[in-house]
């Protein structure tokens, strides 16, 4: 997959702006504050339906500018064109269409166009808490798996129902017959995600470890998913985690009527990080941190060109940062031939097979 073209109108600090990528790793730099990471933010609108950095649709309008427009296109790697145009208004709610139908739900976007991004706040992902390492990989399935993307919706949908019926039954004295339905539907959904996630762990590790080698990383890295009925391997099946999951809800229903809420569940388990056997969080320097969450991203790129059968585009923002110079020319060894991948960076890198791109003058290209 890769990005043609893609026009931003009224979006950040770009009042009128086009860009169009090469076909491999494209360069763009220019000082802080320049809108670069704008750039960025923009394809991964017309990707994800939402912002590089979790921005608010209202906060990407340009200075007093009442709207902005994004339209990108995008081929596939069969040559097959898909655009995209999202638009927003103060006025109005956000728009997407693909290939100008739009789209009753956002979520229809996603998958559409893989994209894998980097920034140095994904660095939550290995030392943040973890509702990052569940976004992390709610991200990654939701853009390979359809299945699991429309299983995570319904669950959100019935654990707020099941939370809502749990405080009707403490407070308003509500038979509680009606919640053995919600906590089976509930028990379901939760075990098709929680196999998802630890099937997808599993597979990710197996392009983790040469990534890590390729590297010249001396550490063997590890990953395992962590749920509140055990760490599991992905031998067991879905339905057997759907049955355990029931039994533990029925042992601390008492509680969870107290707390008017579900205690435990996908929506709050976790995922632990190893070098070497040892927890990530407890062992690692921030250089290690930052290498392992490159050498993660670099690895999931592989996996979705697996599973997908389709390269997926790349987005790195401040890749060079705190990375040294012979780091730096690795993971752009790495990046050659695995498809497109668009980099931010503040200075120029003359790096053979790299399509360096000043932002500010592609800025004054339509003055």
């Amino acid at each position: 997959m890769r990005l043609q073209e893609i026009k931003l109108v009224n979006f950040r600090r770009h009042a009128d702006l086009t860009f169009s990528p090469s076909d491999g790793i494209n360069l763009v730099y220019g000082p802080n504050g320049s809108g670069k990471t704008n750039i960025l933010d923009a394809i991964h609108y017309c990707t994800l339906a939402k912002g590089f950095n979790r921005s608010i649709d209202r906060e990407c309008l340009n200075f007093a500018a009442g709207y902005f427009l994004l339209k990108g296109r995008f081929a596939d790697d069969r040559e097959i064109e898909i655009s995209v145009k999202v638009s927003y208004a103060r006025t109005s709610e956000k728009k997407i269409s693909v290939n100008g139908e739009e789209l009753k739900k956002f979520s229809q976007l996603i998958g559409r166009v893989p994209c894998i991004t980097f920034s140095p706040m994904d660095l939550a992902v290995v030392n943040g808490s973890p509702q990052e390492r569940r976004r992390f990989m709610d991200n990654a399935l939701s853009q390979t798996d359809k299945r699991y993307l429309d299983d995570l919706l319904q669950y959100r949908r019935v654990l707020q129902q099941r939370n809502t019926l749990l405080a009707a039954v403490r407070d308003n004295g509500m038979e509680r017959g009606s919640l053995d339905a919600w906590t089976e539907k509930l028990s379901l959904l939760a075990g098709s995600i929680m196999s998802a996630r630890t099937v997808f762990l599993f597979r990710l590790l197996e392009f983790f470890k040469p990534v890590y080698v390729e590297l010249g990383l001396g550490e063997v890295p590890g990953m395992s998913y962590c749920s509140s009925v055990g760490v599991h391997t992905p031998e067991i099946s879905a339905e057997r985690l759907a049955e355990v999951f029931m039994q533990r809800l029925r042992d601390v229903e008492e509680q969870e009527l107290y707390r008017k809420q579900t205690l435990f569940g996908p929506h709050r388990d976790d995922v632990m990080f190893r070098l070497n056997d040892v927890d990530v969080k407890k062992y690692a320097s921030q250089g290690q941190l930052r290498t392992f969450l490159i050498a993660m991203k670099l690895a999931l790129q592989r996996f979705v060109c697996e599973v997908t059968g389709e390269r997926p585009l790349f987005l790195l923002d401040d890749l060079f940062s705190e990375l040294d110079r012979k780091r730096g020319e690795k993971v752009l060894e790495l990046l050659d031939g695995s498809g497109q991948s668009i980099i931010t960076a503040t200075d120029k890198k003359e790096v053979k097979g790299v399509h360096c791109i000043s932002v500010e003058e592609l800025a004054q290209s339509v003055v």
